[in-house]
C-alpha cells in the first residue's frame, strides 16, 4: 500500500509498518482475473462475503505502474498478482480483526505525524506535504488512514506469529557450520562414447516401456475454440487526424512540461517606484519587439545581473517553483515565445521559454495520432462492446454475432489447457473455454476484458476428453525413449562396475578431475546436480574416499569424496544464516496460516 508513496521519497520511514515478512509474501500463486468478472461489473472477487472491487485492483495496478518498478508490458499479468494479493490481505485483515487486533485513531495520528516523508524543512509535520504526497500516490487522507490501519493490523498479526517461532543458538551455530562447510572431491564424467551399447529396441521392450509410462503418452483434454475480438486500436487504424489537431494535442500534452526559462527582471521599492519599474520593463518589451535579442535586452535592462550575463537564463523550471503568477505566464508559452509583463515579488518580469524538456513534436507524432484516433473511436468502441455483450449472451453461435458486428470469427486447432497462442495465451482467457458454462453447458463466454482496448468472447466448437494414445500412434517416441533408456542403463552399469573396482582397490588408472574446497555456493563451473549430491554424501574416514554415481542430463558422473572441512568462521555469514533461518521459519509459519485461511475461506472470483 505504501509502495507508491515510498517511491516518491528518498527515505521512507514506514519500514516499521511493512517489514521483511510482508515483502516476502507480496506475490502468491497466480489465478485468473479475467475469467472471474461476474454479473456485477465492479466486483471481481469476494472473501467470506466481503467484496474486492475492480477499482481496488485498478488503483493498485496504476500505483505499481507509476512507481516504475513494473514495466507497462507486464500490466495484464500484474492484475492477476494484485487480485491474489488483495485476497490474501483481506484474509489476514479478517483474521486479525476476529482476533481482536485493534489500532486506535490516536495510534494512527502518532504514526502519520512521525513519518519524515510528511515533514517540512524544519522537521515538523506539514498537512500540505501530507496531502500532496497522498494525491501523488492516488490516495485521499481518509483512504490512506483506513488502508494504513489495515496494514498495521496485518503487521501486528504477522509479527506476533513470527516472534512465536524461534531457533536455538545451537541450531543457528550448526546451520552456520553446514553453510560454510567445504568439500574436496575428484570426479569423472561418462557419456555414450565411454561404453559399447548394443541398442536393441524390440516390440517387447517398447510394450514394457509404454505400459510403465502411460502418463507420458496421454493426449490431454482438448478443445477447438471460436472467438471474436473487438479491438479499439484496430478501429482507430483508419481514422485520419489533421495536422493542427496533432499540434494542439502536443501543446496540451506538454503544457506543464519542465522548461528552460530566461527572464528580464526590473525591481521597484528602493531605487525606483513601481511606475518607474513598469515603464522600464515596457521599454525592454519594446526593444524585443524591435528586433533586439533577449540576451542583449537582458544585459541592458535586467536587475538580475547574474542571470543577465547568461542571457537571463534561470535554468530548467518545474511547475510551482516560482509561484502561480510565474507558472501562469511561463507555462502558457511555447518554445521561443516571450511573455508580457509579469508582476511578482516587487518586480516586473519578462519571460522567454528557450527549451521544452519534453519529446519534440515529430518524435511524438505517431503516439499522439494513436491517442487522438483512439479517443475519436471511443464512443463507437463502447457501442460495439455493448452490442457484443447483448448479442453474444443470447446467441447460440458466434458466427451470427461476428456477421452482425462485422467482426472476424477466429478458429483454432485443438488446444489443451495453457496451450493458447496470441490473445488466447493471455492470463485466464483459455481457462474460460474449460469453464462449466462454456464447456459443459455450451454457452458463449461472458465478454472478457483483455485490457482497456480489447474485449473478447469465445465459444467451444469441439471438445474431446483425455485419451490414452495407442502404442502405434506414439511408436517413434517410445522407440527413442527405449533407446535412450538402454544407453543410460549401460552407463549406470559401467559406473557401478568402476565404483566396485575403486572400492576394492582394483582400479588405479583413472583420469580424475579435481575439485578442491568446494562450498555450497561455489563451483559454478561444476554441474549443480553433482555439487548437490556431493553435499549429501557421508563424511569419509581419514585417508579414505567415499564413491557415488550421479545421473546427469548427458550421462553419469562418478564422484570420489576425499575430504570434508569446516571452513573459516565468517561472522557476517554466520549472522546472515541466522537471520535467514529466522525469516524462513517466520515465513513458513505465516504461509501456513495463509494456506489454512484460504482452505477454509469462501473465496469467489
Amino acid at each position: 500500500m505504501l509502495q507508491s508513496i515510498r517511491d516518491g521519497s528518498r527515505s521512507w520511514g514506514a519500514k516499521i509498518i511493512i517489514g521483511v515478512m510482508v515483502a516476502a509474501m507480496a506475490l502468491f500463486g497466480v489465478e485468473s482475473l479475467f475469467s472471474v468478472f461476474g454479473s456485477d461489473p465492479n466486483e471481481v472477487a469476494s472473501v467470506n462475503g466481503e467484496p474486492i472491487m475492480r477499482q481496488q485492483v485498478e488503483l493498485e495496478v496504476q500505483r505499481a505502474l507509476r512507481s516504475g518498478q513494473v514495466p507497462p508490458e507486464q500490466e495484464r499479468a500484474l492484475r492477476n498478482d494484485v487480485l491474489d494479493q488483495l485476497i490474501t490481505q483481506q484474509l489476514l485483515t479478517q483474521y486479525a480483526e476476529d482476533g481482536g487486533v485493534y489500532v486506535s485513531d490516536a495510534q494512527l495520528d502518532q504514526m502519520i505525524v512521525g513519518l519524515p516523508e510528511f515533514h517540512d524543512q524544519d522537521g515538523r509535520f506539514s498537512s500540505e506535504i501530507f496531502r500532496n504526497r497522498l494525491a501523488g500516490a492516488g490516495y485521499t487522507p481518509v483512504a490512506f488512514r483506513e488502508e494504513l490501519r489495515a496494514d498495521i493490523k496485518r503487521q501486528h498479526l504477522q509479527q506476533g506469529l513470527a516472534f512465536s517461532d524461534f531457533s536455538l543458538e545451537s541450531e543457528q551455530e550448526r546451520l552456520a557450520e553446514l553453510q560454510r562447510q567445504q568439500r574436496s572431491f575428484r570426479y569423472i564424467q561418462l557419456d555414450v562414447s565411454d561404453v559399447e551399447v548394443d541398442v536393441d529396441v524390440t516390440e517387447a521392450h517398447m510394450q514394457t516401456y509404454y505400459d510403465a509410462h502411460q502418463a507420458r503418452f496421454e493426449r490431454p483434454e482438448q478443445v477447438r475454440v471460436e472467438y471474436v475480438v473487438v479491438d479499439r486500436q484496430v478501429m482507430a487504424e483508419d481514422v485520419e487526424i489533421d495536422e493542427q489537431a496533432l499540434r494542439d494535442a502536443w501543446r496540451d500534452q506538454n503544457r506543464n512540461a519542465d522548461r528552460r526559462v530566461s527572464h528580464i527582471m526590473v525591481t521597484f521599492g528602493n531605487e525606483r517606484t513601481r511606475e518607474e519599474a513598469e515603464e522600464r520593463a515596457n521599454e525592454a518589451l519594446e526593444a524585443l519587439d524591435g528586433g533586439q535579442t533577449f540576451t542583449e535586452t537582458a544585459l541592458r535592462y535586467s536587475d538580475d545581473t547574474a542571470s543577465a550575463e547568461q542571457g537571463g537564463d534561470l535554468g530548467v523550471i518545474s511547475p510551482g517553483f516560482f509561484g502561480d503568477a510565474f507558472d501562469e505566464a511561463a507555462f502558457s508559452l511555447s518554445e521561443g515565445e516571450i511573455s508580457q509583463l509579469v508582476e511578482m515579488d516587487s518586480a516586473f518580469h519578462v519571460l522567454q521559454v528557450t527549451e521544452l524538456v519534453a519529446p519534440g513534436f515529430d518524435e511524438q507524432r505517431d503516439v499522439l495520432h494513436q491517442e487522438l484516433a483512439l479517443r475519436q473511436v471511443g464512443d463507437d468502441f463502447n457501442r460495439q462492446v455493448q452490442r457484443l455483450i447483448d448479442e453474444s449472451f443470447a446467441a447460440e453461435d458466434l458466427q451470427s454475432v461476428a456477421d452482425d458486428l462485422g467482426l472476424t470469427l477466429n478458429q483454432t486447432d485443438w488446444l489443451a489447457r495453457g496451450e493458447g497462442e496470441g490473445v488466447l495465451s493471455e492470463p485466464g482467457v483459455l481457462d474460460e473455454a474449460f469453464s462449466t458454462d462454456v464447456l459443459v453447458e455450451g454457452y458463449n463466454s461472458e465478454v472478457i476484458e483483455l485490457d482497456d482496448d480489447r474485449r473478447l468472447v469465445l465459444r467451444v466448437a469441439e471438445h474431446r476428453e483425455p485419451t490414452q494414445l495407442a502404442l502405434d500412434d506414439v511408436r517413434e517416441d517410445v522407440a527413442s525413449a527405449v533407446a535412450t533408456q538402454q544407453r543410460q542403463e549401460a552407463l549406470q552399469q559401467e559406473a557401478d562396475r568402476m565404483i566396485a573396482a575403486l572400492e576394492a582397490g582394483e582400479l588405479a588408472d583413472v583420469d580424475w578431475l579435481e575439485a578442491d574446497n568446494i562450498t555450497r555456493q561455489s563451483g559454478a563451473t561444476l554441474p549443480q546436480l553433482m555439487v548437490q549430491e556431493v553435499f549429501r554424501m557421508p563424511r569419509p574416514e581419514e585417508g579414505e574416499s567415499v564413491y557415488r554415481s550421479v545421473v546427469l542430463p548427458q550421462g553419469v558422473a562418478i564422484v570420489a569424496l576425499d575430504r570434508v572441512s569446516v571452513g573459516e568462521v565468517d561472522e557476517q555469514v554466520t549472522s546472515f544464516v541466522a537471520q535467514m533461518a529466522e525469516q524462513l521459519r517466520a515465513q513458513s509459519v505465516i504461509q501456513g496460516l495463509i494456506d489454512d485461511l484460504r482452505s477454509d475461506a469462501d473465496i469467489k472470483r
